[in-house]
Formats: C-alpha cells, sequence, structure tokens
C-alpha cells in the first residue's frame, strides 16, 4: 500500500512539473541525485547522512552539522533535501561536502543511493519518514537519529489504523525530541530509545545573533527622524497577511516598515508596491539616497530575513493566516515583541511565546491595528514583552550539545 502511495505521489509531481516550476526542478534535480554521488562521493572516506525536508528543517540541523564538522573532522557531510525550496537555496552550503535531491522513495532508489552513499550515520531532521529508506538503513544496520523531532496524536503512527506505518519507527536508533508530550506518545507504542533533547532552532537563531551578519543599506533605512517613532519588521509575509499589515503602514507615517514576502516574484513586488501609498524602494535596487527617503524598504532577495530582525522593534512573522506561522524565533531571538496571525496551533514556540507575553496572535485588520497601537503608544510595552521574548529563548539554548553528547559519548 505504501509503495502505491509514493507511485501515485510521485505521478501527481510529475504532471504537476508541466505547469509548476518548483515541481519541475524536483524532477530535474531528483535525476541527478545518483550522478552526482557517484562523481563526489569519496570511497576513503566516512560520511554523515543528514537529510532535510526543506530550508526550514535545514536551518534546524544546521547547528548540528557544524558541530560535527568542528568537534569531528574525520566525517564528511553528505546533505540531502526533498523541496526546491531548501535545495535551491543550499545547493552551495559551505559545511556540507556533497549536497543533493533525495529521489523518491521508491525500494530501487534506497538500495540505489545507500550503496552510492555508504554513510556511516544517517541523521533525519524533525520530519521525514521514509519507509523504504529507513528500512533499507536499518537492514544495513546504520545508524539512524531523527533530531528536533516533535510528535501530535493526530499522526498515523498513534490512530487505531496505523499499525503498519508505525513500524516504521522501529527503525530509529534514537529519537530526540523537543517535547515530553511527544516522549510519552512514543512511549505508547513501547519505544523507549528517547532523550527530551529540545529543539536546536533555538541553538540556530543564537548563531545568526553571534554571527552578526551586517546589512549598511538597512542599517542607514533604520536611522529614524525626529518624526519616526518605530522601525516595523514583516517577515515571511502572504498576500492575507500583507492585507492586514499594510492599510495601517500606510495610515501611520511615524512608522518605518521593512517587509519581506515570503515569496519574491515580480508580480508579487509590483502589487505590494502599488498597495503602499508611501515612498518605498526595493532592496536590490536601492542606493543610500533613496533609502533616505523612503518609508518602507522591500527585501526582494531570499536569504537576509534572519538577519534583517535584527533592525526591527516590533516584528510580524507571516503565515498565520494560512498553513501556519513561519519562523518566530528568529525574531524573538531580538528581544522584540512578535505579532503572527491566528493559525499557530501547531506551533509550540509559538503558543509559549504568547505564554510568556512576549508574542501576541492577532485574528484580522482590526486586531491588529488595536494591538499595533497599544505598544507603540507605550514604548514601555515594548521593552517589557521584547525582554520576555528574548529570555523564552534563551532558556531553550543547548539541545545540539545535547544530541551531540549522546551520539558521540
Amino acid at each position: 500500500m505504501y509503495d502505491v502511495a509514493i507511485a501515485f505521489y510521485a505521478f501527481v509531481v510529475q504532471m504537476a512539473s508541466f505547469f509548476n516550476k518548483k515541481a519541475k526542478k524536483m524532477l530535474a534535480g531528483q535525476r541527478k541525485t545518483f550522478t552526482i554521488l557517484a562523481k563526489d562521493i569519496d570511497p576513503q572516506s566516512r560520511y554523515i547522512w543528514f537529510h532535510a525536508a526543506s530550508l526550514g528543517e535545514f536551518e534546524q540541523g544546521r547547528p548540528l552539522i557544524e558541530k560535527i564538522r568542528e568537534e569531528k573532522p574525520e566525517y564528511k557531510i553528505l546533505l540531502t533535501f526533498f523541496s526546491p525550496s531548501g535545495y535551491e537555496v543550499r545547493k552551495d552550503y559551505a559545511g556540507a561536502d556533497v549536497v543533493c535531491y533525495l529521489p523518491f522513495d521508491f525500494r530501487l532508489n534506497a538500495r540505489k543511493f545507500l550503496d552510492l552513499a555508504k554513510p556511516e550515520m544517517a541523521i533525519f531532521i524533525k520530519y521525514e519518514f521514509w519507509m523504504n529508506y529507513l528500512n533499507c538503513l536499518k537492514n544495513r544496520n546504520i545508524p539512524t537519529y531523527i533530531i528536533s523531532a516533535i510528535f501530535r496524536p493526530t499522526q498515523i503512527f498513534f490512530r487505531w489504523y496505523g499499525h503498519r506505518y508505525r513500524n516504521v519507527l522501529n527503525n530509529f536508533d534514537w529519537f530526540f525530541v523537543q517535547d515530553e508530550n511527544s516522549l510519552k506518545l512514543l512511549e505508547r507504542l513501547n519505544l523507549h530509545n528517547i532523550t527530551v533533547s529540545g529543539d536546536t532552532r533555538f541553538d540556530r537563531v543564537h548563531q545568526i545573533v553571534e554571527q552578526e551578519k551586517q546589512l549598511p543599506l538597512i542599517e542607514k533605512f533604520a536611522n529614524k527622524t525626529k518624526e519616526e517613532r518605530l522601525i516595523f519588521v514583516a517577515g515571511s509575509t502572504w498576500e492575507k497577511d500583507e492585507e492586514i499589515l499594510i492599510p495601517y503602514f500606510n495610515q501611520h507615517p511615524e512608522i518605518k516598515l521593512i517587509i519581506v514576502p515570503h515569496e519574491i516574484k515580480e508580480s508579487h513586488i509590483a502589487e505590494l508596491k502599488n498597495r503602499l501609498k508611501r515612498p518605498c524602494v526595493r532592496y536590490s535596487q536601492a542606493d543610500e539616497k533613496e533609502i533616505e527617503k523612503a518609508g518602507c524598504l522591500i527585501i526582494d532577495c531570499v536569504g537576509l530575513l534572519s538577519s534583517v530582525y535584527r533592525y526591527g522593534e516590533i516584528a510580524y512573522v507571516g503565515g498565520g493566516f494560512g498553513v501556519g506561522i513561519h519562523n518566530v524565533l528568529e525574531a524573538a531571538v531580538y528581544g522584540i515583541p512578535v505579532l503572527f496571525g491566528p493559525n499557530y496551533g501547531k506551533f509550540k514556540e509559538a503558543k509559549e511565546l504568547i505564554a510568556f507575553e512576549g508574542a501576541f496572535s492577532v485574528s484580522n485588520e482590526a486586531d491588529f491595528s488595536a494591538r499595533m497601537n497599544n505598544l507603540s503608544t507605550y514604548p514601555d510595552l515594548i521593552q517589557t514583552a521584547g525582554e520576555k521574548a528574548k529570555g523564552y529563548v534563551v532558556n531553550n539554548f543547548g539541545a545540539t550539545q545535547k544530541i551531540y553528547n549522546k551520539i558521540f559519548n
């Protein structure tokens, strides 16, 4: 049944590739995987294989990758992605020796992949339960781990009809989970090879702060005049987010806006500029004179958001009016209050930030306006909420070291 489902999924992606650029890139990348492995894998070297579904999972696993490179130079790193949004952005990542797509989870693909890669260890990040790859790893006695994992009662493993698929969990040598609830769910399945290590994303955002990437144009934009009181950063925004943000910004000249849309297609940038009724400039086209005159800066390139938040005094993280919010920790680590939409229920860190009073959810334009008015009127509220947000993040550092110690000591 599983193999039939994977075959159907592969067929759907194949059909979608005729009109969807991401699907087309995925298939083209997968076709190159075995050639890349045959050419770039050094048979004399020892490899640890990391697999991330997409960019977010990669960033989650990155602290452990870099810890291993620093502490265990005898190993090389093989990094795979399933999604183009991860591979296309990080295909040149210097922390890995080989980077490629992971082909569809057919038995033949799994065997061929492992024949070529010959990893001594496999580490899956957060999700990704590819049955054939995991079965093949188990059959070859290759130690296999999952890190920063989080489990919920709604997952198939814990349903009455999930017996066959829950067997895939027996292929992991060790589970590193984010919370006690995940531990209890796995223990219900008589699994006890578990450590509650926390979430390595906290360590990743700490790395970003420590590296302090300088962005001179954005720094210049963030210089306020006497009339301007607040720098507001809106990150990973979708259209629904922008519908509640932009009207407020247009009516409040005392606020400067840095907006980082999730999609940077030309059509979307043009639509954004059309909605903005105050002077705005695109980051890729800006010079210092334009920056000084603008009230809004549109970041129209990838890879900057996590560093852009440092220039804000309040942040908004997008996605909460769709399938779910993006990474709130990237903003909270800078000690600023974080706002987001209502669909945050699956995100443990968002719920905990709200409980800590370092973040606030807004349900509509009126709700957003009320929250912004309250914060901008009382600067002490911004400072207090920001301190609570940062305190929450700092209290959760350390997952990477716990995982490393368990695997290698």
